[in-house]
């Protein structure tokens, strides 16, 4: 599990098809040579970061049955993510949601606004 050095995001659950993303920091120079200002970059309307944790998945909802015998466990069962915790998920920032929890600014994404992934398989 890809957690903060003080594991301080342990408390927190995402729900549904919805990942937790913390931006990645990136140089403060453009190609060209010239020095942005900080905010600058955070307005673009692709980001990209590292995937701290994800939901469960997109719900479908059980068949209803009486059957007098089997018990009432969860009724929803879920079609898990593509992404994964420690991913670099490339984003459209208009489909983001921008929070702050104990002072850190993270991002939370549906999967649908997920452009590309890149996986190091060795994690």
């Amino acid at each position: 599990m890809l957690l903060t050095p003080d594991n301080k995001l342990k408390k927190i659950v995402v729900i549904g098809d919805r990942v937790l993303i913390r931006l990645t920091k990136t140089g403060e120079r453009t190609q060209s040579g010239l020095y942005l200002p900080p905010g600058v970059q955070e307005k673009e309307k692709v980001q990209q970061g590292y995937v701290i944790k994800t939901g469960p998945g997109y719900a479908i909802p059980m068949p209803v049955e009486s059957e007098p015998w089997k018990t009432d466990e969860e009724q929803v069962k879920y079609i898990p993510l593509q992404v994964r915790e420690g991913d670099l998920a490339i984003f459209l920032l208009n489909g983001a949601t921008e929070v702050l929890y104990e002072g850190e600014k993270y991002y939370v994404v549906p999967q649908g606004a997920i452009l590309m992934l890149e996986r190091d398989d060795e994690l």
